[in-house]
């Protein structure tokens, strides 16, 4: 068997989480392979709303594996706050999670020095999540980090201890006093004490030689579907840098992230919202600064599941869609949200954009650097509730126009069509 890949194509948040819950029935095993607690997988059924951070989505089906791997960051506090809503809802994590030795810890001061630097970069921040995801990776590439599998040695706490005085060291030589901090409004001592019980909890949890429990599961004829987190156009080399995650969040990434090679991938989905949004700062070519962003905004209920903050808003962006399925080698698209724009006349299209008088119809360095100004078409709306439709005829003829020309365009076929956030609110198009 081979392993299929399921990630955003997007800025992040294009539900994701909710397409990976509802295919989880056709998989043994379901493997995040990148990110941290940085991301939000929001999972809603039976009238409840569950949001993920570092678990993998398939957690709320008995009898699946979940793998946390080697190219994920963890946090036991975070971490241990997840499990225990977990607990809440009687689900039983316990038999089918499993954590990669390999996966890096993410420490207390790894979120101080978080702070610290985007408090430095003044009107430049980036719109860190102040998760601790940048210095963590930075530290794993310095060579320097902790790692799951520590927590099993003798003597984590002088190696804990080591890396902690380092990093004080950095934030004193930038002018902080990192005693005087705060991490989620509480003292440094009394977050990091929280922190140290929370290890102990992982310790008492599958730890695990992932990329070894990977080639078994696919020696044995397993199924695997590698789950990704924020979004293509956030990848550390191929987003729109510097505003960027600090890990790579496309496919290939599957492959260092879980110690699979290259021809172990199959299927590659990916997922898009019908629209456009992004959290925090940088390029958004399409973004509505006016009343129809708001109203996206406003319909979409476009707020971080992570941070809170309000989602910046915008059109589809076909350039953009375009690049990220290349470098994906996405084999299906899986629209989501499209139920979000019922309410409106007309959808706007990105075509191309404009830069310095120039025309260009793909996503290139200059959308990093320079003004941009999208080329807009707009195609009438459906106007018609859809979260209750369940098959491809009920499908309002605009709204299977809309598809079609994703499709042409993107060169994709369209697998399915999410018309709501329950995981029964799905459509398969491949009936076609």
């Amino acid at each position: 068997m081979k392993v299929d890949v399921i990630l955003g194509l997007q800025w992040g948040d294009e539900g994701k989480g909710k397409i990976v819950d509802v295919f989880t029935d056709d998989y043994d095993v379901i493997a995040r392979f990148q990110g941290g607690p940085n991301a939000g997988h929001t999972l809603e059924f039976d009238g409840k709303k569950h949001v993920l951070h570092t678990i993998p989505s398939g957690i709320f089906h008995p009898g699946k594996m979940n793998l946390i791997g080697n190219g994920v960051i963890l946090d036991p506090r975070i971490f241990v706050k997840e499990l225990q809503g977990l607990d809440a809802h009687g689900i039983n994590y316990r038999a089918s999670l499993h954590i990669s030795r390999r996966a890096h810890l993410i420490l207390p001061t790894h979120r101080l020095m978080d702070a610290c630097l985007e408090h430095m970069k003044g009107d430049n921040k980036i719109g860190s999540t102040l998760k601790g995801i940048g210095p963590t990776y930075t530290d794993k590439v310095a060579r320097q980090g902790l790692r799951v599998g520590d927590l099993e040695a003798g003597d984590f706490n002088d190696r804990y201890n080591r890396l902690k005085s380092w990093h004080f060291q950095l934030m004193q030589g930038l002018g902080f006093d990192p005693l005087g901090l705060v991490i989620e409004g509480m003292p440094f001592g009394a977050y990091e004490r929280e922190w140290f019980v929370a290890a102990d909890t992982i310790r008492e949890l599958s730890l695990v030689d992932s990329e070894q429990l990977i080639h078994a599961m696919l020696a044995s004829g397993k199924r695997i579907l590698a789950e990704g987190a924020q979004g293509a156009l956030l990848d550390v080399d191929f987003g729109s840098y510097p505003f960027v995650t600090s890990s790579n969040t496309i496919a290939s990434a599957a492959c260092t992230g879980l110690g699979i090679p290259p021809q172990a991938i199959d299927e590659v989905y990916g997922v898009f919202k019908a629209y456009c949004t992004r959290v925090g700062s940088g390029p958004f070519p399409t973004e509505l600064l006016n009343e129809t962003g708001d109203a996206l905004r406003k319909h979409g209920h476009e707020f971080g599941s992570t941070t809170g903050r309000p989602r910046r808003c915008g059109w589809v962006d076909l350039p953009a869609l375009k690049y990220a399925t290349a470098i994906n080698g996405v084999t299906r698209l899986i629209m989501t949200k499209a139920d979000v724009l019922s309410p409106f006349e007309q959808i706007g299209i990105c075509d191309a954009y404009q830069i310095n008088n120039e025309t260009f119809s793909q996503w290139n360095y200059r959308c990093e650097t320079d003004q941009v100004i999208p080329q807009l078409r707009h195609l009438p709306g459906w106007r018609e509730d859809i979260t209750q439709i369940n098959h491809l005829q009920e499908i309002p003829g605009p709204l299977m126009e809309y598809i079609r020309l994703l499709e042409k365009e993107l060169g994709v076929p369209m697998q399915y069509l999410s018309t709501g956030p329950d995981r029964c609110q799905m459509v398969a198009l491949d009936k076609r």
